[in-house]
């Protein structure tokens, strides 16, 4: 049995949980409260060092310890639906944006959220290592989310999906990002109608409402 260390209020494992839901993968999920520190406990600890959710246990017992390798897993061995592309243009294109979308929009609300909540001082990135907060790096992340938004909303004219003109791991994490940019008070508005109309869309796949 494939298990699955989750968090439910955090948007990494989100972005697993989705995925997991999209391919009807059958799993036993392990909560794991981030919020009680749970992740820094000796049991996570042995499964993953890192002290970071998501996690997948598969039937062999290799445990995959971060979403890059979840997908990767995933796609290759529950190929229907294909979510990582079929062919070599649309592998690209998928990959490109998933790229993008991580650096461009999770990373940008991350550095937001870990540079200024009074919750994370002296966590300002995941893991085992404390890290002190930078003021400054979460105004930039500030703008970095506004100006993701504005990409998203260019590149969805005229599309019904990021990377392709299927559904792919690009979009759900996009809406991992979108939906998580809440937390420091920036979302969407009337000057992004194409990016509202996507996320709108995207909220009839029922893997979304996980």
């Amino acid at each position: 049995m494939i298990t699955f260390y989750d968090c439910s209020t955090a948007p990494s494992p989100r972005r697993a949980r989705i995925l997991l839901a999209e391919k009807g993968v059958a799993h036993e999920t392990v909560q794991i409260d981030l919020r009680k520190g749970e992740q820094f406990g000796e049991d996570f600890r042995r499964v993953n060092p890192q002290c970071t959710v998501p996690v997948l246990r598969v039937d062999d017992g290799t445990v995959l310890t971060d979403n890059a390798a979840i997908i990767a897993y995933l796609e290759a061995r529950f190929p229907d639906p294909p979510l990582l592309g079929e062919t070599p243009v649309e592998k690209a294109e998928i990959a490109s944006w998933q790229w993008r979308i991580e650096f461009e929009g999770l990373m940008a609300v991350a550095e937001a959220l870990r540079n200024s909540s009074p919750a994370m001082a002296n966590r300002a990135l995941p893991g085992p290592v404390d890290y002190a907060q930078i003021p400054a790096l979460a105004e930039r992340g500030l703008a970095r989310v506004a100006q993701f938004f504005a990409t998203l909303n260019d590149r969805l004219a005229g599309r019904d999906y990021i990377a392709t003109d299927r559904f792919s791991v690009a979009d759900i994490t996009a809406v991992v990002v979108v939906d998580f940019a809440r937390i420091v008070k920036m979302k969407p508005g009337e000057e992004h109608p194409e990016l509202l109309r996507w996320r709108a869309a995207m909220a009839a796949r029922p893997s979304m409402s996980l």
